[in-house]
This record gives C-alpha cells, sequence and structure tokens, in this order.
C-alpha cells in the first residue's frame, strides 16, 4: 500500500499505552465505510489492523511495517432507543462520547474499564471488563450485534451465539474491521455513584471481605500495596458501589438540580519527559503509605461523580508518561476459585521483589462469557504496571507466567506486550478454534499485528 492511494494516509511511529514497543506503520484513516473497505483490500503483503484511540498497552493494535486504520474518524452514534436501552454507533465512537449522548437520557455503558477513551470497537475487539464483571460480565455480553468487514470485502451482521461472534469478542481485531455495533445499556437515575469504601489488613482479610460481601455490589475494585511485605503483605483499599439513586441526593444539592449531568475535572497534562528514576521503590513506598493511611477505614454511601469512581487517571492527560521514555509494563492476569494459594504465591514475590507498583488493583471475575480469546473467568484477576526499565523484570514476568499457567490461569492480551508463545494454549484452550476459524476467513492473513506475529495467533 503507497500513502498515494488513499485520502488520508502517512507513515507514522504507533505504539501501546505502555510506550515499550514502537514500530514504524502506515496510519490510514477513513471516514467512510467505503474508505476502510478500500484499505483493507491495498493494505499489502504486511496485512493491516483496525486502531482506536490506543489504549491497548502492548503491541495489539501496531502492525510494523504494514497498516493500521485509525477508527476514530468513524464515530456516529446513528440511533438511541431511549425506551428501551439500547444504542446504535459506529465502532469508532468512544466511551467517553456514549457518556456524553446517554447519560442525560438515563442510561449507561454496560461496562467501563478504568478509562473512558476507549471505542467500542476496542471495547469488543479486547472484549473489556471491569468493576461489574462479578455482576455484568465482560463487554460483548452486551453487544446485541456488529457489522464486521471481514477480509474477503464482505460487510457481515454477526450476533451473539454463532462462531464468528465468539472468535470476534477477545479476538484483538484479527477477524476484521468491527464497523458498527448495537449495544444494551444500563438504566440510571443520576451521574453519581453511592460508594462505600474500607481498609483491608492484609490480603487474606481482602480476600475474605471481597468473598462475603461482593454480591452486594455491583462496582467493586481493590487497590492493593504490593510493596508492603510481612503480616501486611497485600493490604489494600477496597472501593465498591452503585449507581446514585434520585433520592440520596441532598434536597437542595447542585446535583439535585440536574441529577444526569456528565461532569468530569482535568488536570495539567504530564510533561513528556520526566527523570527515569522517579518511580523508586522509595518514592512509590512512600506513596503507597500515605495512599493506605489516608484511605477512611469505613465510609459509607460517599457520593461521587461517575468519572471520579470510574476513571481517575482521565482527569490527567498523558499520565502514561509518568514512567519516563522507557515507558512501563501493565501485567495482569487471572485465577480461577480454589486457585488462591497461587494468587497469595504471586502477591508475596512480588512484594519481596520490590516491584514499584502504585497502580496496582485486583477484582474478582464472575461467570466467563464464551469469547474463544476473552480474558476473564471466574476467579480473581490482579493487575499492575511496573517500569520496563526495571532489571530482571522480563525474566521475573516469564516465572510468573509460568505460575500463572500452571494454577489455569491467563494473562489479559490487551495489556500484554511479552508473554512467550508456547504458554498461549495453555492458557487459551479455544485458541486452536480461533486459529481454524481466522484461517478459513482470512486465508491470505489481511489482518495481523505485531502481537499476532510474536503469538503465533
Amino acid at each position: 500500500m503507497s500513502a498515494d492511494t488513499l485520502p488520508d494516509a502517512d507513515w507514522d511511529t504507533v505504539t501501546g499505552w505502555g510506550r515499550t514497543a514502537p514500530t514504524g506503520a502506515l496510519v490510514v484513516r477513513p471516514r467512510t465505510y467505503e474508505e476502510a473497505a478500500a484499505a483493507v483490500r491495498d493494505c499489502g503483503v504486511r496485512g493491516g489492523i483496525a486502531r482506536g484511540l490506543g489504549r491497548a498497552y502492548g503491541d495489539a493494535a501496531q502492525n510494523a511495517g504494514g497498516a493500521v486504520l485509525d477508527m476514530t474518524g468513524l464515530d456516529r452514534v446513528h440511533a438511541v432507543d431511549a425506551a428501551g436501552g439500547t444504542v446504535l454507533c459506529d465502532a469508532g465512537v468512544s466511551l467517553h462520547r456514549l457518556m456524553e449522548v446517554l447519560l442525560p437520557l438515563g442510561w449507561f455503558v454496560p461496562v467501563t474499564p478504568g478509562t473512558r477513551y476507549v471505542t467500542v470497537g476496542g471495547a469488543i475487539g479486547a472484549d473489556i471488563h471491569g468493576k461489574n464483571h462479578h455482576v455484568s460480565g465482560s463487554f460483548s455480553r452486551h453487544v446485541v450485534s456488529l457489522e464486521l468487514l471481514t477480509a474477503d470485502g464482505r460487510v457481515r451482521t454477526v450476533a451473539p451465539g454463532t462462531p464468528l461472534f465468539d472468535a470476534t469478542a477477545g479476538g484483538m481485531g484479527l477477524t476484521g474491521v468491527i464497523l458498527t455495533a448495537t449495544l444494551r445499556l444500563q438504566p440510571v437515575e443520576t451521574a453519581l455513584m453511592s460508594v462505600d469504601t474500607e481498609r483491608a489488613a492484609d490480603l487474606d482479610d481482602l480476600m475474605a471481605r471481597l468473598t462475603a460481601t461482593d454480591h452486594r455490589y455491583r462496582y467493586s475494585v481493590a487497590w492493593i500495596d504490593l510493596l508492603a511485605r510481612g503480616g501486611a503483605t497485600g493490604r489494600a483499599v477496597l472501593t465498591r458501589g452503585d449507581h446514585a439513586p434520585l433520592a440520596a441526593l441532598p434536597a437542595r444539592s447542585r446535583a439535585r438540580r440536574a441529577p444526569l449531568a456528565f461532569r468530569t475535572s482535568r488536570l495539567p497534562a504530564t510533561p513528556d519527559f520526566l527523570p527515569g528514576g522517579l518511580l523508586s521503590r522509595t518514592t512509590v513506598g512512600l506513596f503507597n503509605e500515605v495512599w493506605y493511611r489516608k484511605a477512611p477505614r469505613e465510609s459509607r454511601g460517599r457520593l461521587q461523580r461517575i468519572s471520579t469512581f470510574f476513571h481517575p487517571l482521565d482527569g490527567v492527560p498523558h499520565w502514561n508518561r509518568v514512567y519516563g521514555r522507557g515507558g512501563f509494563v501493565q501485567y495482569q492476569f487471572v485465577v480461577g476459585h480454589g486457585r488462591e494459594e497461587a494468587l497469595r504465591s504471586i502477591v508475596r514475590r512480588i512484594s519481596e521483589r520490590r516491584c514499584p507498583s502504585f497502580l496496582a488493583v485486583l477484582k474478582r471475575f464472575g461467570e466467563a462469557d464464551p469469547g474463544w480469546l476473552s480474558f476473564p473467568v471466574p476467579g480473581w484477576t490482579l493487575a499492575l504496571d511496573v517500569p520496563a526499565g526495571l532489571p530482571g523484570l522480563g525474566a521475573f514476568l516469564d516465572e510468573l507466567d509460568e505460575e500463572v499457567a500452571g494454577a489455569g490461569g491467563r494473562v489479559y492480551l490487551a495489556k500484554d506486550s511479552r508473554l512467550r508463545p508456547e504458554l498461549l494454549a495453555a492458557m487459551y484452550p479455544r485458541l486452536d478454534d480461533f486459529r481454524t476459524l481466522r484461517a478459513e476467513l482470512d486465508p491470505r492473513g489481511v489482518f495481523v499485528s505485531d502481537l499476532a506475529r510474536r503469538l503465533a495467533l
């Protein structure tokens, strides 16, 4: 493909949110479905991959030497059924934009991750999960149908319960380009959350609290201190809540006057360059100590904005720069119920190694969804960020991969940047089904990414 053959295309450097492995690609920016089809048809021997807002942490939306289709220009909200609670939109629409449109109508997106700056297409391709997985499952559970541009140039309407849907949900963009989707929504009375917060003294205390009472909450997440050791290993701040009903708002408050107003806050952007040693064990340890101590021992029913509860980091533009030019690795895994000892072992190993992680969260997953490469399974998931330049990090994470796989768990492909391919089949039992369908659907290998090449997907 040549940049001259399409109306908006140029060679550029593309990287994931972790900024660890930038590669050069021809970035194509279609503005119509026809332009997207032309980009797929003409993407050349190195193939192409769709990309949204670039929040995959690793190399899932990169394609070295090939084409990357920036789908954010296809961002129309076509129709909202305010009575039935569904929306039809383009795949390039962000969850932020959906919240702006839907909240005033009394609806909310069914699942949101820790950032609202992801597209609907990316949400399906990664089958994202949020704080409500134990209740609501993954994003794909709420997809009524989608339109998929496949390698042969056809646009197929794909419904749940079909092999193509199960391969596409969590399929990391490798079955085709999602053009539109129809989603079921969550009804809400206000744009506020009613939030309970409590401290857990250690990992066992945290897991006991989650196991005993998570069913009472739609949303649940724990920030965990991975630098704490000894009797405090795994200490955490547990935050849970639900959408606040109108009756919970103070009678004469501003929120009562406009209960469905979507309000956000924004801090100055992080500088493009920060010293590499800013996030040392000492500085992160101090941060973690302050963060744990400032949290209330127990707080009930505190009202928070939706943006504060779900997306605190979105208020800091380019927060990923805080790790410096070397970037960072986000490592997320899940192990099933009954495998708690594996979770304890991994938390102890991370703590003993003194990995400087201040963005570490633990959640419980509920029932799995049918996507063949979808990440969540019932059990416990831990996600942590660590500077990519930490000495010996690669070998250490390889060891954790082995322990996760040995416990029947898996790592999250949307955040991965370094998993060894020989472990993939043990983690994802439907991998062969995915490869077979992909070979039948795309025999020329039109859709490909750096992730796909690295893991032989």
